[in-house]
């Protein structure tokens, strides 16, 4: 019967001791070149497999990653916003490429996010997807950064928030889609979702819109500012309550594509037809956007470079290296609702 090798046969065969061939094969910098090519090339033909769980013992890593979802209102049973679904999808393949496990889990205000992963050994660092309001989370976000737990959040960039944010522009995109819309020769405007503290995303993308009509001067033409979370349901109760309203818009800014989705129901509603009517656009270019009817303009934030990034940082947060805030640029993507 044929024994299994080990990294003893491996350092007689390559004439190294066998704590150089654990550095070369885990890629030291500490072992030359030529030493660990010729190491790795020996492991490769006597077909030796690291115990990942072996090393990570000795290592006290668990070589996972968690990423934490929260729950949001949405329209199926999922719980789960659509923006990051595709954003799972990158964050998982960045985690395979660096040889990491990842972890998915939903959270609540009431988990103890440090002591259930990564003082357990659970995993070595954590990704906060989709918190929302951060006051409510503010003591548990603070409680992390104390206790030195690693972690990277997806979220809109502010001084005064602890750990490290990536995120996309959003007053950019917020001023970008505005600028198309006076393009287009609209004038009368009016923003369904939130704008407060609560929501700084969707703050920021209001500030980006009304920067823009107050540069081509429509600063009085705007309408109003009408309340939505993210979800279509809410978008089309603003709507609902817009239209009632003597003077009607004639262009309407949705802080999300799932909110731009309600108020195109509440236009049908009112058998009023967009864009002719009222042009509509949206933020974040979730799949269904496309399918709207009209097909709605909207801003794209790149969520593969998002899930790359989210976990390359955290890497480096775990490997002891400096990291910061990073802003992505957005996208706008022009369909036929405006």
């Amino acid at each position: 019967m044929k024994t299994k090798s080990t990294s003893f046969d491996i350092a007689h065969l390559a004439g190294v001791s066998q704590s150089t061939v654990s550095r070369a094969l885990s890629n030291s910098t500490l072992v030359n070149e030529e030493t660990r090519l010729r190491v790795q090339q020996i492991a490769k033909e006597l077909n030796y497999k690291v115990d990942k769980n072996a090393s990570n013992l000795r290592k006290q890593r668990s070589s996972t990653i968690a990423l934490l979802l929260f729950e949001d209102p949405s329209s199926d049973d999922s719980q789960i916003n659509p923006f990051f679904i595709s954003m799972l999808g990158s964050i998982t393949k960045a985690c395979s490429a660096a040889d990491y496990d990842l972890l998915v889990s939903f959270q609540n205000l009431q988990d103890d996010w440090h002591a259930e992963f990564e003082d357990s050994h659970k995993a070595d660092g954590l990704i906060l997807l989709g918190y929302g309001d951060y006051l409510d989370y503010k003591q548990k976000i603070e409680q992390l950064e104390q206790q030195e737990t690693h972690f990277v959040r997806w979220g809109a960039h502010d001084p005064n928030h602890p750990g490290i944010s990536i995120g996309s522009n959003n007053y950019q995109g917020g001023f970008m889609v505005t600028e198309h819309l006076i393009e287009q020769g609209r004038k009368r405007f009016a923003f369904v979702g939130q704008a407060g503290s609560e929501a700084p995303e969707f703050m920021a993308r209001f500030n980006g819109h009304m920067d823009a009509l107050s540069k081509h001067h429509l600063s009085d033409q705007f309408m109003g500012q009408f309340d939505a979370i993210f979800t279509e349901e809410a978008g089309h109760d603003a709507a609902s309550m817009l239209f009632d309203e003597q003077i009607m818009p004639d262009a309407i800014v949705c802080a999300s594509d799932l909110i731009a989705t309600g108020v195109l129901r509440a236009m049908r509603d009112k058998q009023l037809h967009c864009p002719k009517d009222i042009a509509v656009v949206g933020y974040d270019d979730i799949p269904v956007s496309a399918f709207t009817t009209p097909a709605l303009t909207t801003v794209k934030q790149n969520t593969k470079l998002a899930g790359e990034l989210l976990v390359a940082n955290l890497l480096k947060l775990i490997n002891g290296e400096h990291v910061s805030d990073q802003l992505m640029s957005a996208e706008l993507v022009v369909r036929k609702s405006s």
